[in-house]
């Protein structure tokens, strides 16, 4: 979410910061704690979608180097477990200076092809020199977190509503789309690329990344009306982003005029709310009509949403023992992944649905933290929800999910997302131990169906081959006996458990008797693979 971007340019240039931030932070959905999900209502049957798919990150460039474009292998062991990568890339960092193009992330992005990651490029941020351009004298030293980063990427008086005003950003997308997309038949002439030495450094067409975010989470409303957006509004932008506005803004504007075959995402929202993305679509069939029909400007639905309750007073000094993270198969992340998932197949003839931000904190104090349950610590509960919070995004039918994110902002930092890491002191966190042994067993499986609710039974398929996947939906650290049926033929299994500090699941084999096994469930998934 943009404000935990905040965090991390204050961490970086060297800033203070204080637990009063956290007033900025707007709610979740998730105001009251509620039941079990009933996985039988809303679940997508056989989605196809290898689950492999749910084990996305977010993260920044320089977590993969040790200099400027120089891969640090220790540091690439801990993204190597993912199969997508959300960089999270401040617009100033690529155009330092109005129509100045530098690129430092050749390496990155071939390496995460090299290695079946998929990048999503998240651009970010109003540049320096467009806020000393357009906004002259409106920087208040006062102000720690420096809104004007947050505006709207538009000149000042513009009109939000006109695509025209996003013009800027949308060249942008261009120059980003030339060099890494898979056009190679792109005129030299619109291609503008230096290096630091302001040398010309023109690529065309490394066919290295094939999505692109614009903006995140336009709907904030903590950063006041000059930072946020309506649907209508970021609907404009993203159709000058993606092909310059259907080509009426010039040469070298969208996206889709260097490389109509990279896929746009739209903008994560931070209030998961699936009419937000239903009125961008209203707009698109208002204002982009050609020859009798309309065309869309994004690729993919995005949206955040973090497991959590919240009650009462939870920012500034809140209640901890109601403002917590939560188990998410009792908040309603899963009722909100198939309102989208139905809203896609009604509305956009089953567009990609993506979750970009999801996950836990490990600081104890942290409104988002993930619980204390038993004499399981805060890092092994951390590790059971985000990966049952995989395996819901799969049984729900989401396309790719991304969780937030590889490495703390800081773990001694009390304010939620600050302390969000599955990895610190470049080690795996048990969170990432089990993704990573889910990814090595699980990965090229895809959910089939739920054969039953409490203790949760999913069932996975590969080819001929099927898994089971059993968890009690649960945060008190119950355990249920469970009699898994299975065909008369079936003779043996191997039962497999996530554990800390290793690279697979402990396995053990075990003989089935006239179709059936007995097996004991708790909150951390159990992996049952039919021999």
């Amino acid at each position: 979410m943009l404000y935990k971007e905040i965090f991390i340019y204050l961490a970086v240039i060297g800033m203070n910061f204080s637990a009063s931030c956290s007033k900025i932070i707007p709610p979740s959905l998730s105001d009251e704690e509620g039941e079990i999900e009933n996985p039988q209502n809303g679940n997508t049957p056989s989605t196809g979608i290898p689950f492999e798919n749910m084990l996305g990150i977010n993260g920044f460039d320089w977590e993969y180097t040790s200099s400027v474009n120089v891969i640090d292998e220790q540091k690439f062991q801990l993204i190597q477990p993912f199969t997508g990568f959300r960089q999270y890339l401040d617009w100033e960092r690529i155009e330092e200076k109005e129509g100045y193009y530098r690129f430092s992330y050749d390496k990155i992005y071939e390496r995460n092809k090299q290695h079946d990651i998929a990048t999503l490029v998240c651009l970010q941020i109003v540049p320096t020199w467009f806020r000393s351009k357009y906004y002259p004298g409106e920087y208040n030293p006062a102000d720690p977190y420096n809104s004007l980063r947050d505006y709207t990427p538009i000149p000042k008086g513009a009109n939000k509503s006109d695509p025209a005003s996003y013009t800027a950003m949308a060249k942008l997308g261009f120059q980003v789309a030339a060099r890494y997309g898979k056009n190679t038949d792109i005129p030299r002439n619109l291609v503008k690329a230096v290096t630091w030495g302001d040398r010309e450094d023109i690529k065309i067409g490394l066919g290295t990344l094939e999505y692109i975010e614009c903006s995140n989470e336009p709907d904030k409303d903590w950063r006041g009306p000059n930072a946020q957006q309506s649907p209508e509004e970021y609907a404009a932008q993203l159709s000058a982003f993606y092909d310059g506005h259907m080509g009426t803004l010039g040469e070298g504007v969208g996206v889709k005029n260097a490389d109509p075959d990279m896929k746009v995402v739209m903008a994560g929202i931070a209030f998961p709310n699936p009419e937000w993305v239903d009125k961008m679509i209203a707009w698109c069939k208002k204002n982009r009509v050609k020859d009798g029909d309309y065309s869309l400007c994004f690729d993919v639905i995005n949206y955040h949403e973090y497991s959590s309750k919240r009650q009462g007073e939870w920012w500034g000094n809140p209640d901890l023992t109601v403002n917590h993270g939560m188990a998410p198969e009792l908040t309603d992340v899963g009722n909100v992944a198939t309102a989208f998932v139905n809203l896609s197949k009604e509305k956009v003839g089953s567009m990609e649905v993506w979750v970009t931000e999801c996950g836990f904190d490990v600081n104890e104090r942290s409104i988002q933290r993930a619980l204390t349950i038993g004499n399981k610590t805060i890092f092994d509960t951390q590790a059971d929800w985000i990966l049952r919070t995989a395996l819901l995004y799969g049984r729900k039918g989401i396309d790719r999910v991304f969780f937030y994110m590889l490495n703390d902002v800081d773990i001694n930092i009390e304010t939620q997302y600050a302390s969000s890491g599955l990895a610190g002191n470049n080690k795996r966190r048990p969170a990432l131990d089990f993704l990573l042994q889910a990814r090595n067993l699980l990965g090229a499986y895809s959910y089939s169906e739920t054969v039953h609710e409490d203790p949760l039974v999913d069932v996975y398929v590969m080819d001929e081959k099927k898994m089971y996947v059993l968890t009690v939906p649960d945060q008190t650290g119950r355990e249920e006996n469970y009699t898994l049926k299975l065909n008369s033929n079936v003779k043996e299994v191997n039962i497999h458990t996530p554990r800390k500090g290793a690279d697979t699941m402990s396995s053990e084999k075990k003989s089935v008797n006239n179709g059936a096994i007995e097996v004991k469930v708790t909150e951390t998934p159990l992996f049952v693979e039919v021999l």
